[in-house]
């Protein structure tokens, strides 16, 4: 099957889409990847889920990525004896340790992370930002607060701090639980929630090693202070817009976006753009101007994926939902000014070892030779194709790999269709015949088009690009 669009879409499996009927709908409407929300569902539900996607790829013929979403510290207040209570602009309001039951005065916060990290002029966004308390006077076990932004509040409501960076781990201990569960699955990426830091990529990578993808979620402006190092240490990167547009100011998460995703692409790590893309569509059939224009300026500046939350998880027309998406990637896609869009947005990524050299030039050889048909690339790790997809070529791009586990996490990367091969990898003399076969394959290659190739040689050393060949079909 011929590739539809450069830029993938994830979907988020809930209630709504969780059938083997809404999941065999959903793949045949466009989406590349399933994200199983750990916040939510049994491991045993999670693990049906995941047999199902499994099995409807293998009998579709086709890869589909399977993402496992860490939940993350939620860090929450206690609860009321009133069950709410209404906070007035400028009212004194404490936050402390105390098991008591709130009232109009105080409420429990049970995490002493909280107290040991605040400071005097710190805010605390309750309840996604509905509520703003200013930070007066502080201890180890409670901080008197001004009611800057009042309103009614109910007990076990989210707590946020835009200007605090907690000593806390990303991976609780149900994280722990979930991740070896989901491990265990065989997922192909894993969604990390709560990231701070370099040391909390890390410390998940420890435990995780090569099993999976790392998908850092860019939702705390602390990531902002070490961004390029934080990318580098991540096999992918997620835009997570939902609480980046409560930590920071709202206005701002534009400009954040596409500072990430400019990142992202120097330094060719795939990135995805989350969070309300169709919020709309949870309870109509047609989205909003707003929300096409959203999607649009994601795919215009060259994002890998788009990702749907409760619109296909939750959502009353999630099959709806991925066909306007995915009618609208196609729609930019087919703009003649798309890929100078996409190339102009992205400027500083420079050619500094071999391998990008070597892609970069094939990436020259696609423009300037008559009738090249697509790109193929050999890749045992994934990094000679990551490394082409940068370069965001005006051909689709053939990843040809020795596995199933590779294959299914470049499923997510921008213009990749991927295929496995495992007799190609014992012998580069193959190479030739592998290309013109699975170019074929894909209905792209006719009989007397070219097919740019690139590999590493020998085959299996990680890093090492340094084969530019030209095959015709």
């Amino acid at each position: 099957m011929p590739i539809n669009t450069r830029t993938k879409i994830l979907a988020t499996l809930g209630p709504s889409s969780n059938t083997e009927e809404k999941i065999s709908a959903l793949i045949d409407a466009g989406v590349d990847g399933f994200r199983l929300n750990f916040s939510h569902g049994t491991h045993e539900e999670h693990q049906g889920i995941y047999q199902l996607v499994r099995k409807l790829a293998k009998e579709k013929g086709v890869q589909v990525t399977v993402v496992a979403d860490m939940q993350g510290p939620k860090l929450r207040i206690g609860m009321f004896k009133d069950g709410k209570v209404l906070l007035h602009k400028g009212q004194k309001f404490t936050l402390d340790m105390k098991n008591d039951l709130g009232d109009e005065n105080r409420v429990t916060l049970p995490h002493k992370e909280i107290f040991e990290a605040l400071k005097v002029g710190d805010k605390l966004l309750v309840n996604d930002g509905n509520i703003v308390l200013n930070v007066l006077k502080c201890n180890k076990e409670s901080a008197l607060t001004e009611v800057e932004v009042g309103g009614f509040i109910s007990g076990h409501k989210g707590v946020n701090l835009p200007n605090s960076s907690l000593n806390i781990s990303p991976l609780t201990p149900k994280d722990l639980d979930d991740l070896e569960f989901a491990l265990g699955l065989g997922v192909d990426c894993i969604c990390l929630s709560f990231v701070q830091r370099v040391s909390d990529i890390k410390e998940a990578r420890k435990i995780i090693g090569k099993r999976a993808w790392i998908i850092s979620k860019l939702e705390k402006p602390q990531v902002l202070d070490d961004l390029d190092n934080i990318i580098k240490a991540s096999d992918m990167i997620m835009v997570a817009r939902g609480d980046l547009g409560v930590e920071c100011p709202i206005v701002t998460v534009p400009v954040l976006q596409k500072r990430i995703v400019s990142k992202c692409r120097i330094f060719g790590k795939p990135v995805i753009v989350a969070t309300q893309m169709l919020e709309s569509m949870m309870n109509a059939p047609m989205p909003t101007r707003a929300e096409v224009s959203d999607i649009a300026n994601a795919v215009y500046d060259g994002c890998d994926v788009v990702m749907l939350s409760g619109e296909t998880a939750a959502g009353n027309y999630p099959v709806e939902t991925v066909q306007t998406m995915h009618g609208v990637i196609q729609q930019v896609e087919s703009d003649p000014k798309y890929l100078e869009n996409v190339h102009h947005f992205c400027q500083g990524s420079n050619c500094n070892s071999e391998a990008h050299a070597i892609t970069h030039a094939a990436g020259e050889v696609v423009k300037t030779l008559d009738k090249v048909a697509c790109i193929a690339t050999f890749s045992v790790s994934g990094a000679t194709t990551l490394a082409m997809a940068q370069e965001r070529p005006n051909l689709p791009i053939i990843s040809i790999n020795p596995t199933e586990e590779i294959a299914r996490r470049l499923n997510l990367v921008w213009g990749v269709k991927t295929y496995i091969d495992t007799k190609v990898f014992e012998s580069f003399d193959n190479i030739e015949t592998v290309s013109r076969a699975f170019a074929s394959l894909s209905g792209l290659a006719k009989k007397g088009e070219h097919i740019v190739v690139t590999a590493g040689y020998p085959f299996g050393r990680v890093g090492s690009t340094n084969v530019l060949h030209i095959v015709k079909a």
